[in-house]
This record gives structure tokens, C-alpha cells and sequence, in this order.
């Protein structure tokens, strides 16, 4: 399917982290952008199995854009986790990326998912800007933020607004694709929406009692969608 890419001027657009087929039908059927299949039983960025991920793939059949974690790898792991799940035909992988990584290894990672690959750096390390560069130039579509520790802090709790749109345009100017999350909820949105990212990501958030290990309550899912659309179309950037 063609992936589309939101707008610099447009809002942002919504992710919903489910954990199988029939959470991702929910969260389908209830307006979501961007289905994303991780495993919260382990950890931030748990990947589902393989199997998994392929049928929930083939049961949206191209109603929603896709992706899947491919989780928290060592090092010498990643390109063949990130392979593994790109096998299954999944719209993007998402990988999360320590500090320090080589350009020799985030070329590698990008090669076995061409133009579907998406950083995850956590917001504990402080990514910043700097780092958008190298990931471009490795060949990765996209990076996002989110939160390493599921403790109750919010992303807006470590990094500060600067921060945030110093990295969201660092995306855009290098062609790549945003996303912020971490322990969002539905009242983060029109202030995270001002620094423009292409994705906002949400789990538990949207799940009942906000507890991520949770089912996710398509009622939340579809009211982050409303709030989300309700929000004014920003100047390009």
C-alpha cells in the first residue's frame, strides 16, 4: 500500500500501540492512523511474535498503516530482528537505538527494512537533534521519542518543549518521518501538537484504567481521534 506522509501543516496524526488482531481491529474501526503491534507484557518496545504480526497485517488488509516493534535487540541482534519482522509485511519496523551506534550498524539495521525502518530513542538518554543526521543518512524513514521506563512519567515530564521541537524539525528538514510518545494521555495532545510531530503514540493511555497490560478501550481510541482532528492546521514549517 502507499504510505502516507503527513503534512508539516497538518495535525499530527494518531498511533495505537495494540498487543494482537483483535485489538487491532479496535483500534481500526475507531479511526486510528497508524496500527502498531508491540507486546506490553515486555517492557517499552516488546516485540509480538512474527506469526502474530503477519495475521494482523493480513486481517486490516491495508485499511490502516502498519508497524511493529521489533523490540530492544543487542547490538549484534538487530538487523536480523528488524529482518524478521519486516518479513512480515508490515508497513514499518521500529527498533529501538541505544546511544552510540555506528554508522556502519545503522546502515545495516536500515538495509534490512528499505525505507520501512523507525528509530525509537528514549527519552531517559536525551536524544536530541544531532542525532537525526546520522539516521538519515543511514537510510531509516523515520525516528520517534518515547519513554523507556513505564513509571507514571510522561513524556512532556523529561523532555521539555524545546527539546521536542528542535527534534521534530530535525525530522522534517532531513525528510524523515516523526513520532512522540510515552505514557501519553489525551489531554498531552494540543500541547504536543505544537511542535508539529507527524505521529503522536498512545497505549496506555488508551486502554482501560490507563493501564498499558490492559484492553484498549476503542471509546478513547476514538476520542483521541476526535481530539486530535479537531486541532488547527499549523503554518508549513
Amino acid at each position: 500500500m502507499t504510505v502516507p506522509t503527513p503534512l508539516p501543516s497538518a495535525p499530527p496524526r494518531l498511533l495505537v500501540s495494540v498487543r494482537c488482531v483483535a485489538e487491532a481491529e479496535r483500534a481500526c474501526a475507531a479511526g486510528a492512523d497508524l496500527v502498531d503491534a508491540k507486546d506490553p507484557e515486555c517492557g517499552a518496545l516488546g516485540a509480538l511474535p512474527v506469526a502474530t504480526v503477519r495475521a494482523l497485517v493480513g486481517r486490516l488488509a491495508g485499511r490502516a498503516v502498519t508497524s511493529a516493534v521489533a523490540g530492544e535487540p543487542a547490538l549484534e541482534n538487530m538487523e536480523a530482528a528488524v529482518r524478521a519482522m519486516a518479513a512480515t509485511g508490515v508497513d514499518y519496523v521500529k527498533v529501538a537505538l541505544p546511544p552510540g551506534c555506528s554508522p556502519a550498524l545503522l546502515s545495516a539495521a536500515a538495509a534490512a527494512a528499505p525505507g520501512r525502518l523507525i528509530a525509537v530513542l528514549f527519552a531517559e538518554d536525551a536524544p536530541d537533534a544531532g542525532r537525526v543526521p546520522a539516521l538519515a543518512a543511514a537510510g531509516f524513514a523515520g525516528a520517534m521519542v518515547d519513554t523507556a521506563g513505564k513509571d507514571g512519567r510522561r513524556l512532556p515530564d523529561l523532555l521539555d518543549g524545546p527539546h521536542l521541537s528542535a527534534f521534530t524539525a530535525a525530522c522534517r528538514a532531513h525528510g524523515l518521518l516523526s513520532g512522540l510518545a510515552g505514557s501519553l494521555r489525551i489531554s498531552d495532545i494540543a500541547g504536543l501538537a505544537r511542535h508539529a510531530p507527524g505521529y503522536l503514540g498512545f497505549r496506555g493511555g488508551l486502554c482501560r484504567d490507563r493501564d498499558r497490560r490492559l484492553d484498549l478501550d476503542a471509546g478513547a481510541v476514538a476520542e483521541a481521534v476526535r481530539t486530535l482532528r479537531a486541532l488547527p492546521a499549523r503554518e508549513a514549517a
